[in-house]
Formats: C-alpha cells, structure tokens, sequence
C-alpha cells in the first residue's frame, strides 16, 4: 500500500468508491481504491453489512494483485474520504451512487474529472427525458414498458410476450399449503477466505475500541463479493430457483428465509454483478424453455423496473425529497427492541420472524420488508427519515439511493403518493393467506380486539383512524376508510394499540 501522490502528467487514477466494485467500473488504467473507516461508522450499522462491504473493497484489490496487475491498484485506508482527495489532481470518478459522496467528490476533489454513472439499465439524462414528458406523478409500469420496448426484452414486435407487460397476477401464489420450506436445494455460499478473517478481526477492533457500533450477527458470509463469485451465485439461482420464484414471489415461511428468491441484490449493489447479465441470464432460460415465462417477467421487472426506477428517483426528486415529506404526521421514535433486532420477547410470529431473520442474515425478501416491517412501522407511525437510514444501515444491501424511494414513497406514503397512489397497509389477513406464521401464533388475524387480537389487524383499523384527515381525499382509500366509520368498537381498538407495547 502507499500513500504516494502521483500529480500532473499522465492517465487519471480512477477513484473507486463503494458500490463500484466490479470490473465494469475498472477500464483499465490506474486505480485509487479508497477504504474510508467513515463509511462503516457513521452510524449503528448491520455486522454482516459491514463486513461485506469491507470484504468487497477488500477482494476487489487482491483480484488485482493476483491478477499481476497490483502496480496500477493504490489502496489507501483513511478516516474519511477527504483525507483521500484532498491534494489531489490526477483523478477521475465513475459519478457515485449517493449524493453525499457526490458532493464530498466535488467539493474536495477539485479537478476530477466525473463520468457518467454506471451499473444500471438505464441512464439518468434518459430517465430525466421521460419524467420531464410526466406531470410529476409517472408510474414504474409506464417507465418499465419503455424499458422493455427499447430493449426488445419478452417482445415479439410492438407486443409483450404473453400479452401482457406485468405477469404480476400469476406471481401471488401463497406457500404450498402444509409445507415448512419450498424444498428447493441450498443456495450456493461463496466460501470465505483470509481477507474475511482480516475483515472480522478490523471489525472487532473498531467495536472494542468504541470507533464503531455494529447490531446482529455476522456468522458467515452468504453473499456474492466479487464479480466470480457474483456469476456463480447468478448461475445457481437460474438453474436451481428461478422457476419457483414467479409463483412465490411474494409468499413466506417461517423455516425458509430465502424462499426462491435470487439474493442478488447484494452484488448488484456492491458493483460486482452488472444488472444486465442477471436479466440475459434469465431471458435465455426462458429461450431454451428452463423457465416459466411468469417467473422470467418478474425477475426482469424487479431489475429493470423497480431497480432502475427508485435510483433515478433517488436523483430526480433532489437532495430535500425524504427531509420534509411526512404527510402521515408519523413523529414516533423507534422503540429499542426495533433499533437492537431483538426478537426475544415479540410474540406475534410473523414480526418475530422477520426482526429475527434480519438479525442473523441482514436480509429480507421485499414481502417481509414491506408487509411485516413497513407495515407495522406505517401502523404505528415511526419517523419516516429515522427509519429509512434503519433500513439503510441494518440491510446488506442497503444504500443511500434504494431506501428513500423504497421507505418515504412505497412503504410509509410518506410523501403523499409521488411514488405509490396510497399506503400498503394491511391486516393480519393478508399475512396468515401469504404465510405459516398465524397458524402457530398466539395472536388471531381475525381479531381486533382482545388479548389474542392480531396486533396488525387492529392496528390496520387504528392506523386508518390516526390518518383519516391526510388520507380522505384519496380515493383509492375510500372504501376501506368507510369500513372504518362503520365499527362499532373502533374507539376500543384504538385505545388498545394505543397501549400495546412489544408486540
């Protein structure tokens, strides 16, 4: 490692900066790889978060050095990314993934030379061409069907494969009735190595020394770091998953925390896994007859459409869109057992499961996200700002520019319907048709009020009576607020949740 500056004459050194871990963000010249302690300690953030996206930056270097190529690779590890910039003028970046790191580049690294972002389907001056064609309130349907026409994805001329755009009605299947998992074999796990060894005693070292705070566990890694390693992981889902994920896209068992989903994420976030090859893989599955065109729909439709779609929101809606949006007037702190991941004395399965599988994964699949945690947390309205940087911090793949759009827009209605046209809200109904937990459960999703009340159905009926003011012009939520006039206990449920602590 040095800390030598080249200046003046000769290539640029591109300056590589989290999210930007994979080749496509390498062309061949020298590279600055900068290892900022500020990133991993800002805030309270996920162990097994931490450590894979040290072991990211980490691999990344070593695949150089091995490779023969460690002359042009500048590792330097600093406190913060200033101390890496400042006195240089022999830089260029791939524009970074977040606006704090744009500006910190702009600001302190006067003179690099910014290029165009990378590792997405689409570029932000096109999806900006087609917002700007909008009236401020454009849909991800009407923004994936672009996608699709101009890369002529599951098109047969000007018309969707299957007749439709959206399969999305024949991915709802709930779990096999009476099944503890879906059966299907384990994923692949990359296999650790020195440098995770390295990355876990530096870990232990920062929280000894009280530098950094770390919540969950951090047993193993499970995920993709490197661009191979990404590949294999991509080839293991397409053959072994994909045909399962359409239909139980959105189902959850208790026993099966990765369902049929990809667990891509991660490398696509990471940098190491070009959005592009997952989708060719899976569309060439669906040529050579491997996978069922529903499956196949879905899979591209979460990469180029709702991928894609919340980074170019993240960017058009601007440094202030997550600040001020609380249009839920929800100004509850979140409680210590949320903060912690402490699942010990939640009772209701469904919430139990899912705060206790992001303590031992730093993962969840989207249902559990969004119709067990944001809906819970849309009930008994948590600040929407607090938990976004939650989200954020306590998901392996959570960044700066996939939870705003994710957490304000679609989960907490936060900003008044710019990005879904009304709150995803739910009882405990939903739950119990779309999983095994209520059947084991203590709590009725039949019931609003007693001891045994589903503490989401009640707080479905007592969320709509906090909310009614901001949400009865929308008319999406007409008949359900109507519903609500209409109970004749609704004052009793409201004081109940209003006392309920810990689920």
């Amino acid at each position: 490692m040095t800390d030598e500056h080249s200046g003046g004459a000769g290539p640029r050194r591109r300056l590589i900066l989290p999210g930007q871990y994979g080749p496509d963000f390498d062309d061949g010249g020298p590279l600055l790889v900068v290892e900022a302690r500020e990133f991993f300690t800002a805030r309270p953030m996920h162990r097994a978060k931490a450590h894979l996206w040290l072991s990211a930056l980490r691999h990344r270097v070593q695949e150089l050095r091995d490779a023969g190529e460690g002359d042009r690779v500048e590792h330097v590890r600093v406190e913060t990314l200033k101390d890496a910039l400042v006195g240089r003028d022999d830089l260029e970046v791939v524009d970074p993934p977040s606006r704090t790191l744009r500006a910190q580049v702009r600001h302190w690294g006067r003179g690099t030379e910014v290029l165009p972002s990378r590792g997405f389907v689409t570029d932000e001056d096109e999806f900006a061409e087609w917002a700007a064609q909008g009236s401020g309130r454009f849909r991800m349907e009407t923004f994936y069907e672009r996608v699709r026409k101009r890369e002529g994805w599951l098109m047969r001329s000007e018309k969707p494969v299957g007749g439709k755009f959206s399969l999305d009605d024949e991915n709802r299947e709930p779990p096999p009735k009476g099944a503890t998992t879906l059966g299907l074999p384990e994923p692949w796990w990359p296999e650790e190595d020195a440098i995770d060894d390295e990355v876990r005693r530096d870990l232990d070292r920062w929280e000894r020394d009280g530098v950094a705070r770390f919540v969950g566990a951090d047993d193993r890694r499970r995920f993709a770091v490197t661009h191979d390693e990404a590949q294999r992981a991509l080839a293991d889902f397409v053959s072994s998953r994909l045909n399962d994920f359409g239909p139980f896209e959105d189902a959850t068992l208790t026993n099966d925390w990765t369902m049929a989903h990809s667990l891509l994420s991660v490398p696509m976030n990471l940098g190491v896994l070009d959005p592009r090859d997952a989708i060719e893989a899976a569309l060439v599955a669906h040529r050579d007859d491997d996978a069922p065109l529903a499956s196949v729909e879905g899979f591209v439709r979460q990469i180029a459409g709702w991928r894609d779609y919340v980074w170019h929101l993240y960017w058009w809606f601007g440094d202030d869109y997550g600040a001020t949006e609380n249009a839920l007037d929800a100004h509850e702190r979140l409680p210590r057992w949320w903060r912690e991941l402490d699942a010990s004395d939640i009772d209701a399965v469904c919430l139990r499961t899912a705060v206790d599988g992001l303590h031992e994964h730093g993962w969840l699949h989207h249902i559990q996200r969004l119709m067990v945690l944001g809906n819970w947390a849309l009930q008994r309205g948590y600040e929407p700002v607090q938990l976004t940087e939650w989200f954020t911090d306590m998901f392996v793949d959570g960044t700066d520019w996939v939870m705003p759009a994710n957490i304000i827009g679609m989960s907490q209605h936060a900003d008044g319907g710019m990005v879904a046209t009304k709150p995803y809200a739910s009882g405990g109904r939903y739950i119990d048709r779309m999983s095994d937990h209520c059947g084991g459960c203590r709590f009725d999703p039949t019931k609003r009020t007693g001891e045994d009340a589903c503490p989401f159905t009640a707080g479905y009926w007592a969320f709509l009576a906090r909310t009614e003011p901001a949400l009865r012009r929308n008319n999406r939520m007409a008949r359900p607020l109507q519903q609500m006039r209409k109970l004749s206990d609704l004052d009793e449920v409201v004081a109940q949740e209003a006392r309920r602590g810990t689920p």
